[in-house]
């Protein structure tokens, strides 16, 4: 056996169209081994083949292999002896056609973000408390009997609406688009839950179309995106209200559960039966308070304090008009004892005397007094000439008399000696 086998593998060996084969499939029973190398089937309708690929080339993928993806391989074909099986030994691998679909996703991601229609202001509220949770999914998968499940068993009493509606394919785009549109035209939902399970990209394509993008952004019934697996990102994950990880979790996200709901009014009761509890207490130590007060024990005391500073303010203003009584006499003895007062007339006697002398000693000093007896006044340039040294032969000088004002010119002058 093991040289047939080995006869086998060099026959395939040195087959030089095995030695680098491309092939497309769909992958299955795939296992990611903890040596890190890859094990699965790659299978069309018809047939199928095994497939390795080592953890060298596996660290390569810039993509995570699974079940049901649709891939091209490129490597070699060859048999291992020990199980006599052939196998293809891979060398890469890339999602088939992903290449194209992963460039348009970017594409119209990158359109519709500059649009605004991933602006977080645009996003409206999930409600509280939802009556009619409407969703669109296939009628026959997995999605809506988990949404039902989760749901009734959160909140018997809200009710589920499906419009059933094809989740890929070539016509899937539209008619999730147009479902939208009869959702919010007939108001049949409270909150809308839009989802499938997890698939391929190509699978997933219809939620990355630019028709269920802007379906969504324009309906008026709040949307929850619950499109493949927790790492599946869609088109309609960013437009949506709120992305789910999962159907499930879309579910727990519009339903809220009655039991939670229970415990938040226990919780409410307590706390208001805490706080009207706390405001009896307050009020009763406030009234205990009053009821041991001073001036309720003894309400004439209040009176009698008023009382006593009643005749406290009356003895006061008392004294204060005795003594302003008091200094208003004084002073009217001080004016009827004033000397000037008993004898006015030798007051004023003496004043004018006083004035009488005061106008000599002015008539005395008075210069022009002088001048009538024969004296005169001599000046030079507005100053008075008191010595000869002031003035020099032929200056003009001025002489004022009693009367009038002379002008004469110096011809000569006599200088004393000291």
């Amino acid at each position: 056996v093991t040289e047939l086998n080995k006869y086998i593998k060099n026959k395939i060996d040195e087959d030089e169209m095995l030695n680098n084969v491309l092939v497309i499939g769909e992958i299955s029973n795939f296992k990611n081994h903890y040596s890190g190398h890859l094990y699965f089937t790659l299978k069309d309708e018809n047939s199928l083949i095994k497939c390795i690929m080592f953890k060298s080339y596996a660290e390569k993928l810039n993509f995570k292999p699974k079940d049901g993806m649709k891939v091209m391989v490129f490597g070699t074909v060859s048999v291992f002896e020990r199980d006599g099986v052939y196998q293809i030994y891979a060398k890469s691998m890339m999602e088939d056609g992903m290449g194209d679909l992963h460039e348009k996703f970017e594409q119209l991601k990158a359109k519709l973000e500059k649009e605004g229609l991933f602006e977080q202001s645009h996003k409206k509220a999930i409600p509280l408390y939802p009556k009619i949770i409407g969703v669109l999914t296939s009628q026959t998968g997995a999605v809506i009997r988990d949404i039902i499940n989760v749901s009734t068993r959160r909140n018997p009493n809200v009710y589920i609406r499906l419009l059933p509606v094809p989740v890929q394919g070539p016509s899937a785009a539209e008619q999730i688009a147009d479902k939208i549109k009869i959702m919010n035209e007939k108001k049949m939902a409270d909150v809308l839950i839009i989802g499938r399970g997890g698939g391929s990209l190509e699978d997933l394509w219809p939620f990355n179309e630019e028709i269920v993008a802007r379906a969504i952004y324009n309906s008026e019934i709040p949307v929850i995106s619950a499109v493949g697996h927790e790492t599946d990102f869609t088109i309609a994950d960013f437009v949506a209200d709120l992305r789910a990880p999962t159907p499930t979790g879309a579910a727990e996200m519009a339903v809220p559960n009655l039991v939670d709901l229970k415990s938040l009014i226990e919780q409410y009761k307590i706390r208001a039966n805490e706080a009207v509890t706390n405001i009896i207490k307050k009020n009763r130590i406030k009234l205990e308070s009053l009821q041991n007060s001073f001036v309720l024990k003894n309400p004439l005391s209040l009176y009698e304090i008023k009382e006593q500073k009643l005749d406290s303010y009356i003895d006061y203003l008392n004294q204060y008009m005795a003594n302003k009584l008091n200094h208003a006499k004084l002073m009217y003895e001080k004016v009827i004892n004033n000397k000037i007062l008993k004898s006015p007339q030798s007051m004023f006697d003496k004043k004018k005397h006083q004035y009488e002398l005061l106008l000599k000693t002015i008539e005395v000093l008075n210069p022009m007094k002088l001048l009538s007896s024969g004296y005169s006044i001599v000046k030079s340039n507005g100053k008075v000439i008191k010595n000869s040294h002031d003035v020099n032969l032929d200056d003009v000088v001025d002489i004022e008399l009693s009367e009038g004002k002379l002008k004469c010119s110096v011809i000569g002058k006599d200088e004393l000696n000291d």
